[in-house]
């Protein structure tokens, strides 16, 4: 509607002073107009007047408002605008008929869109002879504008139509075939409503659904029965009407400057425009871009469909395509033949994916790229990693046979594990590293992950444009639409401190969920439409077409290369076989799988296709199949004599020289020198130096000015204990990242690593990043609203090098749970099912405090339940009993009380010589209580993290008169001590803290009970007594206070990392249980009944309970 506006402006000068065609009513009043002359005269541009030939306003609606307006001007000249003004003294003056009113001059080249009335002179043609001096009729102009919408159209809604199923059942009885339109628009693309059926198999109307609205039919409209209404109308009443002529067609029309067909062409006929857009957007590629609010954007991908000739491709790159296409088929086929009864999650149906892929990586190292991180379901990833990947097959078949493994670790089928590999790009000749990350059958649980292992390596590569490094994401139909971590992950594409600048997505579009068809799996159009939230172009493609899926391929890694977002190719495709080879589709899709057993595999037709061009010979096509089949039977030979299978053989993130010439048991010292500690207090609590006008908040001020006094008095509270961990780590290069929601002023305003100026957007100051001249980076930074998409993300960050300190914080605790997928599936199983190690830092604010249900409890239960040390053994005491144990276990848990003690705990996750997962219970009112505060003396070297604080108060002057012992963990200590104090138990009641529960720290425990050894035992936790830790830590006291440690551990094979760590059990180690005349010591259970809930919502109901339980744990 703007350009017809615009348009009018240009042809009738005067058009704003008429009444009926005021731009607000053009489309009415255009459309009622049916025999209205325009009377104009053409000029050139660079001339400073335009002269009209009448007086077209002069009638008898307008007469009256020109005499009132003459009126005024002959009372006062000043009180019309200078146009009126102008046109009266000319006409006073004897100006002739036409000549009284003159434009103003102007030099300005014509807008976008816009041209000169003088350029449509050579198109007008013989009715058009007196345009330049006489009348032109309106016809021109409408036929223009309604060519230029068409135009539009094809670009807008030209996938609508396109033919993207292979086996041709999705469009039997939505649209006509592309041969059948013969270069006509489909009523479709012109009608301005939408519907997506685009099925490469074409049955959609058999199995699913052929019912559509009277309005999305085109002669609903029942062009010529009524008058249109509206300009939409209009236009394609014009389109329908100029198709119908044969003259028409062939009248050459003038292309505008957002289209492309022309090449070096400025004009085509209609038949010829219509032909050219046909053949780009409505054959074998859909393409949705006109969403996207970048001209710029929009115009590049319009060139590289438009252009013609833009798809053609040498004899040598069809040769290529065939090449890979054998490959990829012949590994489904090898292994179906060998394996028929496994499951193996094939490739059959979309065996382009193969060609595909490697297409993108050709062209983005042709571009740059030296490494790309992929992820993927597990459909086709054996065929990616030997034939994108390059694995040996050997390697692969061996995971077929029944071998036991050489590695430690319960390992994971073969289709969920992931490689690395660096190898050499045959078609540029370059070198480019491939990691394909490991994943569960949790579908697209591993896309964070994979941006976040993509973000790192541009990280440390200093890789800031992600030229270097880039991530390619493999997805199915029904996950991609279906997973809501697939939308997570989308959000952090353009987000500043995790964008990876531009991800490929590619969807393998079988247009089915296991047996579920698409009309029950979304309510979208297509599966792609999430994409269309980061403007992400999405090109669908026929599978059947390999030349079109290369092409779009292509297009995608140069979209990525220039503009560095997100960009989905949907390759439409079908599966050949049901969810796994070994399921029976027929009993749900009996149709389209009876279509399917007819479909020729792809790769027959394209040899037939490149047979009849003369591009290849029936003996050159045999000829490449047999290689093929040749090289996987000698694999196929060499991996019978394997005896073992190998882990490590499939690790995605291996870390060069990390564990070589390491003591697999030394734990490095955590203490740090009191002058680093001085050092870091006063950065942390000082403004911006040398920048006085740098306005801090008044709050802030007062957080600082306390800050400084606690240095000065040697002691920290948990904030600052907390900066001089990271600041010292900071200070020996390593790089320490912080990320979660609220994370940088801290979810309770305690933290403030980032301090921003009150009277300057965006002005920040970060201290911990201003520390030292050749410090390690420090990143803070504020992640949008997600827990599933960004906890995954730092877990692959934290992939990447093992030299950082990757830490995630929850706003609350509780809110870990909706990002339980990564926790279950990655964190806690990781190394055991991939060999893949990771100090991942979780930071869970946890503590019952009378905040209700939800933000209360971090489930500490949870975590320790899927701890996987054995509660019935006691290990072997010995000088490297605590690092043997954190060796053997999956990951560490603990609930820290004093700003030191956590201190310690997170440097010493860089000290250990191994990298394991921390779990974290943080506090919320110890951040700012009193006694929750630590001298530099626990700080400073030759300190160390203590797994248990035993009581230091007059109870431990005196332990033989001590009557109660209490074992607790985290903020419940305050809660106790204060109580004890209040009721003078200090001389009966000993209080022990258990920092580190997981592994369960048995000697100190032992010896602490022996100490006290006339006093009852008793745990006492805040949380419900089905809740907490509770149920981890009964049975291990028992064992503990038992001394059983003749009980054995499961046996464990002689590995890959017991042989790097030493993991044998001591051979040595007898049994020490107590005597037959000892009766065994019991521990009692203090704290809250069980409950479904985790907390109250009741502050009276929670104070009510606080004080039974401080009643009953002090009890004697």
């Amino acid at each position: 509607m703007y350009r017809a506006r615009t348009v009018l402006t240009n042809l009738v000068p005067l058009a704003s002073l008429i009444p009926r065609a005021a731009p607000d009513r053009f489309a009415s009043w255009i459309l009622k107009s049916d025999h209205i002359l325009c009377s104009i005269t053409g000029t050139d541009i660079r001339h400073y007047s335009s002269s009209v030939a009448t007086e077209p306003f002069l009638n008898g609606s307008s007469s009256a408002y020109v005499e009132e307006m003459y009126n005024a001007w002959l009372a006062d000249p000043k009180s019309v605008h200078v146009s009126w003004d102008s046109f009266f003294r000319n006409s006073s003056a004897g100006a002739a008929p036409g000549q009284a009113y003159q434009a103003p001059p102007s030099l300005a080249e014509p807008g976008r869109n816009q041209l000169p009335i003088t350029s449509l002179a050579p198109l007008l043609g013989a009715a058009g002879a007196p345009a330049l001096g006489g009348q032109v009729n309106e016809k021109v102009i409408d036929d223009h504008l309604a060519v230029q919408a068409i135009i539009r159209s094809y670009q807008a809604r030209g996938h609508l139509v396109s033919e993207l199923d292979p086996l041709g059942i999705m469009y039997a009885d939505l649209h006509s075939t592309f041969s059948d339109r013969k270069g006509k628009p489909h009523e479709i693309v012109i009608r301005g409503h939408h519907i997506a059926k685009l099925d490469p198999l074409g049955i959609s109307s058999a199995d699913l659904d052929d019912k559509h609205p009277p309005e999305l039919l085109y002669s609903h409209y029942s062009f010529g029965k009524r008058p249109s209404t509206t300009y939409s109308q209009h236009l394609q009443q014009k389109v329908a009407s100029m198709m119908e002529q044969e003259g028409d067609m062939d009248r050459v029309f003038k292309l505008p400057s957002t289209t492309f067909i022309g090449g070096k062409e400025k004009a085509l006929s209609l038949r010829e425009i219509l032909s050219r857009l046909e053949n780009a957007y409505c054959r074998h590629i859909g393409v949705e871009f006109m969403f996207i609010n970048s001209l710029e954007q929009c115009n590049w991908i319009r060139q590289k469909l438009e252009t013609p000739g833009v798809m053609e491709i040498s004899s040598e790159e069809k040769r290529l395509i065939l090449a890979r296409l054998t490959r990829a088929t012949g590994f489904e086929a090898f292994l179906a033949r060998k394996w028929s009864s496994e499951k193996r999650f094939g490739l059959e149906g979309c065996e382009i994916l193969i060609p595909a892929m490697k297409a993108v990586i050709d062209k983005s190292t042709e571009l740059g790229v030296e490494s790309i991180v992929m992820g993927m379901p597990h459909r086709g990833r054996l065929n990616v990693l030997a034939n994108v990947c390059r694995k040996p097959l050997e390697q692969i078949f061996t995971q077929f046979a029944a071998l036991e493994a050489a590695d430690d670790g319960s390992g994971d089928v073969k289709y969920h594990l992931g490689t690395y590999i660096e190898r050499l790009n045959r078609v540029t000749n370059k070198n480019i590293r491939l990691a394909v990350v490991a994943n569960p059958s949790h579908l697209e649980a591993v896309d964070p992950i994979v941006q976040g292992k993509t973000r790192a390596e541009q990280f440390y590569r200093g890789d800031g444009e992600g030229k270097k490094v880039m991530s390619l994401l493999l997805h199915g139909d029904a996950a991609f639409c279906g997973q809501g971590i697939v939308y997570e992950t989308f959000h952090l594409s353009d987000l500043p401190d995790y964008t990876t600048h531009g991800t490929i997505h590619i969807v393998v579009n079988n247009q089915i969920g296991f047996t579920t068809d698409p009309r029950h799996s979304r309510s979208s159009p297509y599966c792609t439409d999430v994409a269309r939230v980061v403007n992400a172009p999405i090109f669908h493609v026929n599978s059947d077409d390999p030349e079109a899926v290369m092409h779009v391929c292509k297009i995608a890694a140069e979209w990525r290369a220039t503009f560095h977002k997100d960009v989905v190719i949907d390759i439409v495709s079908y599966r050949r076989n049901g969810h796994n080879e070994i399921d029976e589709p027929m009993f749900t899709q009996p149709l389209m799988y009876r279509k399917i057993k007819t479909t020729p595999h792809v790769l027959d037709k394209y040899s037939k296709r490149l047979i009849e061009e003369g591009v290849v010979t029936t003996e050159e096509v045999k000829d490449v199949r047999d290689k093929y089949e040749k090289i996987c039977e000698e694999s196929y030979l060499n991996a019978r004599k394997e005896t073992h299978i190998k882990y490590k053989d499939w690790l995605d993130s291996p870390w060069s020289g990390f564990f070589e010439g390491k003591d697999p048991l030394k734990v490095s010292p955590t203490g740090v020198k009191e002058d680093t500690l001085v050092h870091i207090g006063k950065r942390m609590s000082s403004p911006p130096p040398n920048a006085a006008e740098f306005v801090i908040h008044k709050g802030i001020e007062r957080i600082l000015r306390s800050r400084m006094e606690m240095v000065e008095s040697r002691t920290v509270d948990w904030a600052l204990g907390e900066g001089m961990a990271f600041g010292s780590l900071l200070k020996e290069g390593i790089h320490v990242r912080l990320s979660g929601q609220d994370v940088e002023r801290g979810t309770f305003s305690h933290r403030h690593h980032v301090l921003h100026h009150q009277l300057v957007d965006k002005a920040t100051y970060r201290p911990l990043c201003h520390l030292y001249p050749d410090q390690g980076p420090y990143t803070v930074c504020n992640s949008s609203l997600s827990e599933f998409g960004v906890l995954g993300f730092e877990l692959g960050y934290s992939m990447t090098n093992p030299n950082a300190l990757v830490c995630w914080e929850a706003q609350f605790g509780d809110f870990n749970n909706t990002a339980q997928c990564i926790i279950d599936q990655f964190i806690s199983s990781g190394q055991a099912k991939w060999v893949r190690q990771s100090g991942l830092v979780m930071l869970n604010p946890h503590g019952l405090e009378g905040m209700g249900p939800e933000h209360s409890s971090a489930r500490l239960e949870r975590f320790l339940q899927m701890s996987s040390d054995d509660p019935d053994y006691f290990p072997p005491e010995s000088e490297e009993f605590a690092v043997r144990q954190l060796h053997d276990i999956n990951w560490i848990v603990a609930n820290c009380s004093t700003p030191a003690n956590y201190f310690h705990i997170l440097r010493r996750q860089i000290a250990l010589p191994f990298r394991k997962p921390l779990i974290l219970m943080t506090p919320k009112s110890l951040l700012r209580h009193p006694e929750a505060k630590s001298s530099f003396d626990e700080m400073t070297e030759n300190t160390q993290f203590l797994r248990v604080i035993p009581d230091q108060g007059p109870a431990s002057q005196n332990p033989s008169s001590v009557k109660k012992l209490l074992f607790c963990t985290g903020k419940v200590y305050y809660d106790l001590k204060k109580a004890r104090e209040e009721r003078k138990l200090e001389g009966d009641i000993a209080i022990s803290r258990v920092e580190q529960i997981s592994p369960f720290p048995y000697d100190l425990i032992k010896k602490e009970c022996a100490k006290y050894s006339n006093a009852s035992l008793a745990w006492a936790q805040e949380e419900a007594k089905n809740q907490g830790s509770w149920t981890y830590v009964q049975p291990r006291f028992h064992t503990a206070l038992s001394g059983s440690r003749d009980v054995r551990p499961p046996i464990q094979r002689e590995g890959f990392f017991n042989k790097l760590f030493g993991g044998k059990s001591d051979d040595n180690a007898t049994s020490q249980l107590d005597s037959p005349n000892t009766k065994p010591r019991i521990i009692s259970y203090v704290g809250r009944p069980t409950a479904a809930s985790p907390a109250t919502g009741s502050k009276m109901q929670h104070l009510k309970e606080l004080n039974a339980l401080l009643d009953d744990a002090l009890s004697l």
